[in-house]
């Protein structure tokens, strides 16, 4: 069936939610209005269970069927934190925040599931459990992590579970996914190089550690082009570099920020392994000290075969065979609901958000056009996985 009636006649309530929350984003953590607001529209729709402080501020709902012989549970996911962007538009609903505003869309996210839960709670139209799962820090705080580890799988019996991100880019009204590695796993480094500082007339006296951050910044573009198997994927960027205040002083210190893009582990290993070499090796040939600090962040978000399937199948059946990519090329950008498609299986798949600004973006806008599109499929994920 197309967009489900019943959604598209709440598409303003959703749109009115949504535009609220973009008003007044809440980063990482610090998620309390939204989840205030999340928590008390959850228990006025009639969920079974409504449980607050789930990963710090995380909330999960619990709807039961109309009927509950399968014994199935299936969890629906949306993020609600925003970034730390100062907002370039001028919509009537912007950031009212100085300093912070949804630029991923999150706040399209949050308003569209519960939409779903608005309407999976009126119908009940299943057999089975369904699990809202509203999760906070997903921008670099590892919520979902943070969920996972406060057992949000084991308490809930969570056996699938199911997101989604809206995606500009691609039209309005279809859908993007892909099997196996969707999006990269995000790790960052620090880079630290010690020589010996001094008077800039003087270099002779000196060791610069300038000039051998330089060196190693450019031989570690060589991992990529010159270790990783031309036929795999990887990425190391550099992207914050310090050294220093004063033009006639060479530093004492340098030190670099950067990250690691990867899909599987023994690239991701590869990597490493590859840093810490060059970097101890050639600041020391350069009479300086290097130090390596990498820090593993978010793993592969891995979309399960079958679960990616089923999820094909019910974005069809929302808008047509012809606007559903099953084969959308892998992102190297990173997404924390990896940690929990690492406990159960599902499938992550990306919502068309049209021609707009790219996430991120200080002009960056969730398209409310995406709405019924998007609730429709996280209803259906549980009507059809679970037919009554």
């Amino acid at each position: 069936m197309p967009v489900i009636n019943r959604v598209a006649d709440l598409h303003d309530e959703i749109t009115a939610w949504r535009r609220d929350f973009h008003e007044n984003p809440e980063l990482l953590y610090d998620v309390h209005r939204t989840a205030g607001i999340v928590a008390e529209k959850l228990k006025a729709f009639g969920c079974d269970e409504v449980v607050p402080g789930i990963g710090q501020t995380g909330v999960v709902a619990v709807i039961k069927g109309r009927k509950n012989g399968s014994g199935k549970v299936v969890g629906l996911r949306a993020d609600m934190d925003a970034l730390p962007i100062e907002e370039a538009t001028d919509l009537p609903y912007k950031s009212k925040v100085p300093g912070k505003m949804h630029a991923c869309g999150h706040d399209g996210h949050t308003a569209m599931l519960l939409g779903a839960a608005k309407y999976l709670a009126e119908t009940r139209n299943f057999d089975g459990t369904a699990i809202m799962i509203f999760q906070p820090a997903e921008e670099g705080g590892g919520g979902g992590d943070a969920m996972v580890k406060d057992g949000l799988m084991t308490r809930w019996n969570i056996q699938e579970v199911y997101g989604l991100h809206n995606m500009p880019g691609i039209p309005l009204g279809t859908f993007a996914v892909r099997k196996g590695p969707a999006m990269a796993a995000a790790d960052r480094f620090i880079i630290e190089i010690e020589g010996k500082g001094g008077h800039g007339a003087m270099p002779h006296l000196c060791v610069d550690p300038v000039q051998a951050g330089f060196a190693i910044g450019l031989a570690m573009q060589t991992i990529v082009s010159r270790n990783v198997d031309p036929i795999e994927s990887a990425v190391v960027s550099i992207t914050s570099v310090k050294a220093g205040e004063a033009f006639n002083v060479i530093p004492q210190t340098l030190r670099m920020l950067g990250t690691v893009r990867t899909f599987k582990p023994e690239i991701q290993d590869l990597v490493e392994a590859r840093m810490k070499e060059l970097v101890e090796s050639m600041a020391k040939g350069m009479g300086c000290v290097g130090r390596l600090d990498y820090q593993r962040g978010y793993p592969v978000t891995f979309n399960h075969a079958d679960q990616t399937d089923f999820a094909v199948k019910v974005a069809q059946s929302v808008v047509g065979a012809d606007k559903v990519d099953p084969e959308t090329p892998p992102l190297m950008g990173a997404e924390d609901f990896s940690y929990m498609l690492n406990e159960r299986p599902g499938c992550y798949i990306f919502l068309g958000n049209g021609d707009t600004a790219a996430c991120h973006h200080p002009a960056y806008n969730f398209d409310d056009n995406a709405i019924p599109a998007g609730t429709s499929y996280l209803a259906k994920v549980v009507e059809t996985a679970m037919p009554a």
